[in-house]
């Protein structure tokens, strides 16, 4: 049987001063795949850059009494200011966690895909956003930080074209 490797460096450090985790929070969230037409045709998906400057979709946490689909709807709303959209389809979920202090937030978010409608070049940041932008697919899925937003937008895409 192989001995482990002694604990060093940086790894020890870690180890020593990262505080245990003595809490799991469950967070349900939801957001949109939000998409229009542009003018040439083809699809534009609405993006915005969270604080530390990753591009991905509007989501947000779901409030009490309030189904995923009505979160995505109110969070969209907040986060761009897009006041008139279709909620189509669910798209699927995506599931991940991070520590927050002393906590293992264990978050999952239920993604809908959204037609924008009316005016739709009339959005707008919240404050704590670093952008927010329309951009076309291809670019929307090259700038997308997240693999599993990347293969929601592949199948909002294909489901557009159905």
């Amino acid at each position: 049987m192989k001995k482990p490797k002694p604990i060093t460096g940086f790894r020890k450090f870690v180890k020593r001063h990262t505080p245990a985790i003595n809490e799991v929070v469950r967070e349900p969230t939801a957001g949109g795949v939000i998409y229009r037409r542009a003018q040439d045709g083809g699809i534009e998906i609405l993006l915005i850059a969270d604080s530390k400057g990753r591009w991905t979709i509007p989501k947000g946490h779901i409030e009490e009494n309030e189904t995923p689909r009505q979160a995505a709807e109110r969070e969209i709303r907040e986060e761009t200011g897009l006041q008139k959209m279709k909620v189509g389809p669910w798209l699927g979920k995506i599931n991940f966690r991070y520590r927050r202090g002393r906590s293992l937030v264990l978050m999952t978010t239920e993604i809908f895909l959204v037609a924008a409608e009316g005016l739709t070049h009339k959005v707008r940041k919240e404050k704590w956003m670093n952008n927010l932008a329309w951009m076309p697919a291809q670019e929307a899925l090259d700038k997308i930080e997240y693999e599993d937003i990347s293969k929601l937008i592949l199948l909002s895409l294909k489901k557009i074209r159905e």
